[in-house]
């Protein structure tokens, strides 16, 4: 069920964030209340801190923390991945990352969602919890781009295990629209399980965006 009061939300849940997420039942929380989990069709009980930052070419990477809000600027570059519980992801399971625009092409009228941003596999965690890969992604990152008028997107990054089907996937390559995509779709059909962890952004219009850490924990 779409989200049908999104300024209201947005507005009554504004605070300051400056950090990575720390706390699983938070991140839950916050999909919850922006509505990910119904508009995704997945359940989201994430069992690893997924951390996501924007590297700049000036000054330090600017973290995520699930419902920031980011000026599109900010989200020039592409991202690095990392986890935080290295326990529970083990050194040989290979990980797919996938970003996804839930709003397309506004909030109101999502006739274009899902949007695919990111897809690729292959990560593995390295003792420190960086995510690297030596594969080429199946869906190059795509800065997010709002239309002019739009109210701010949720951004959405998923971390799945991957499966042995993943490579061999045929339902997405370098030529397929990556509008209409429909990530709990192609997880089921390849067999990538619910995702294990997880966190979101939002981003407006330039115009309309002009700071670069306000926390929402909300959505579009």
């Amino acid at each position: 069920m779409r989200f049908t009061s999104f300024s209201a939300l947005f507005l009554s849940l504004v605070t300051l964030a400056t950090c990575q997420d720390t706390n699983l039942t938070d991140v839950r929380t916050a999909f919850e209340d922006a509505n990910i989990p119904d508009n995704t069709t997945l359940t989201f009980q994430p069992s690893v801190l997924f951390e996501v930052s924007f590297p700049q070419t000036s000054g330090d990477a600017v973290p995520v923390s699930a419902g920031v809000q980011l000026a599109r600027n900010v989200t020039a570059s592409p991202p690095t991945f990392s986890v935080l519980n290295t326990t529970i992801v083990s050194p040989e399971q290979p990980l797919v990352i996938a970003m996804v625009d839930l709003d397309p092409p506004t909030p109101q009228n999502t006739s274009l969602a899902q949007i695919r941003h990111f897809l690729g596999g292959n990560y593995f965690a390295s003792d420190t919890g960086e995510l690297t890969n030596t594969t080429a992604a199946i869906s190059e990152f795509l800065q997010p781009s709002p239309p002019n008028g739009s109210e701010p997107h949720r951004y959405v990054f998923l971390l799945f295990q991957q499966s042995r089907k993943f490579f061999n996937q045929t339902l997405v390559n370098s030529t397929t629209s990556i509008a209409n995509f429909n990530i709990s779709q192609f997880a089921d059909e390849l067999n990538l399980g619910q995702p294990i962890g997880g966190t979101f952004i939002l981003v407006g219009p330039d115009a309309d965006t002009n700071t670069t850490t306000t926390n929402t924990t909300t959505t579009d």
